[in-house]
């Protein structure tokens, strides 16, 4: 494709997937809708993976109604396809060999792991708690960190962690690392449970001991529903699934931990997204980021369906959380002022990595077709491991902790091209959205938070 733009590039490659779309689904319906879908993406500057579930889920979405309309027009069995049939396996089969080759390349590319510090710098052994470390970004950052750190990594049950240790110590020593050497420590911690949550942060400062303190916090761990969903799942405690998991969760956690972190050069990351902010590209597609007035965290307390007091939208549900990470970041770096400390904490947007496990709820096929498509053709995708780059440089290089916290960093797409001499570059602050930067609103967010989880408004 060499000579071609890069709206030629998507303009090619979005013809070329809707081919693939209508052998799969035999329906004209799915390649109009994801030409509508082309004509929204063409008038955006960037692209992220959350706009990326919206078109997943409108595509899903026409499928079915046509599928619908076919049976209310003719109930009688079909007959059997037997071209249609051979079709679908074929494509099933070319994904059963694309999916494990692009994960072999990724398990290769973990073989590359560099410190987001300059040479000279003496390497100072940090603790480092990363959230959401099983599968994606948070993987490839505690590959990155592992060589260096102790890293605690922290999912949704002990068997995802020690799966994840196994990965990370598979990975490494192919690369001439010693297992012996790497110091992992595998633990459960379900935001979708404050009882959960509790328990892991008496377990971090059981391993810390009278004297240790946490260096690090990455706020990983994200959790994003297929757009079409309609019912409300919750949590343990009965918050709505994803803003109970995505930013009470973490606010829990981060409150908890707070007291054993290092104050004088201790980083709190959180994994935000462009997805927030309803001007950008990925925010503009489907449903819009707002908090409203926060009436539903007023109103109905922990019975709330939507912050904003409405009824329950999984795509704007999740563009929420991310809106109220934001907001969360600014307001903990004010209170962290207000203390005296030096601890600094940022947020920050990822861009468009589809191959993660926030896709993990949508349709397997299609979603490595994207992956394909986005970072490896178009070349406005970027992968997992500059995701994790992007994290490790937040969480490690020295540049960033000079500097004032509270900040949100984000970057272009496709700049995963320039590899790391992106971080602090192409990859830097930038300006969140209009309602992220509402102070008050962001404070009121905090009254509530803490409210909802039964703890003080008040910093320990």
């Amino acid at each position: 494709m060499m000579g071609l733009k890069r709206n030629d590039h998507l303009n090619v490659c979005i013809v070329l997937i809707s081919f693939i779309l209508m052998i799969h689904h035999s329906s004209l319906m799915t390649s109009a809708a994801f030409f509508t879908t082309r004509s929204t993406i063409n008038s955006r500057k960037t692209l992220t993976r959350e706009s990326l579930i919206s078109s997943i889920g409108s595509i899903k979405s026409s499928s079915s109604k046509e599928e619908g309309k076919k049976e209310s027009l003719n109930t009688c069995e079909e007959p059997t396809d037997n071209v249609s049939a051979t079709r679908r396996s074929t494509l099933a089969k070319v994904a059963s060999l694309v999916i494990p080759t692009i994960s072999a390349v990724e398990l290769l590319l973990h073989a590359k792991i560099s410190l987001a510090m300059d040479e000279n710098d003496e390497v100072k052994k940090r603790i480092i708690i990363v959230t959401g470390c099983n599968s994606g970004i948070g993987l490839d950052a505690v590959m990155r960190f592992a060589q260096n750190h102790k890293v605690i990594l922290a999912c949704r049950t002990l068997e995802k962690a020690e799966n994840a240790v196994r990965q990370v110590q598979t990975s490494l020593s192919s690369a001439g690392t010693s297992v012996n050497d790497l110091d992992l420590i595998p633990l459960e911690c379900n935001l979708a449970s404050l009882k959960s949550i509790s328990t892991f942060a008496q377990g971090v400062a059981g391993l810390l001991g009278d004297t240790g303190k946490v260096d690090v916090l990455a706020l990983n761990a994200g959790l994003a529903r297929n757009v079409a969903s309609k019912d409300v799942l919750r949590t343990e405690e009965g918050f709505e699934l994803t803003i109970g998991t995505n930013h009470l969760g973490h606010f829990y956690l981060a409150n908890l931990l707070l007291p054993l972190m290092d104050k004088k050069s201790g980083r709190i990351v959180v994994t935000a997204s462009g997805v927030h902010d309803p001007e950008s590209p990925g925010g503009a597609q489907g449903s819009k980021a707002s908090l409203g007035d926060l009436s539903g965290l007023v109103e109905q307390g922990p019975f709330f369906e939507m912050v904003d007091g409405s009824k329950f939208d999984a795509d704007k549900a999740y563009k929420d959380s991310k809106l109220c990470n934001v907001l969360f970041t600014r307001e903990l770096q004010r209170k962290i002022n207000q203390k005296g400390y030096e601890i600094k904490a940022n947020c920050f947007n990822p861009g468009l990595i589809v191959g993660t496990g926030l896709f993990r709820d949508q349709n397997q096929i299609l979603t490595k077709v994207f992956d394909i498509a986005a970072t490896n053709l178009l070349k406005v995708g970027e992968n997992t491991h500059w995701g994790g780059g992007c994290l490790e440089y937040l969480c490690l290089d020295k540049g960033v902790g000079e500097v004032m916290g509270g900040q949100y960093y984000t970057s272009d797409p496709g700049s995963s091209k320039y590899g790391d001499a992106a971080y602090g570059n192409q990859f830097c602050v930038a300006q969140p959205s209009k309602e992220a930067r509402d102070d008050k609103k962001a404070k009121d967010l905090w009254r509530l938070s803490a409210q909802l989880l039964g703890m003080s408004p008040d910093m320990n």
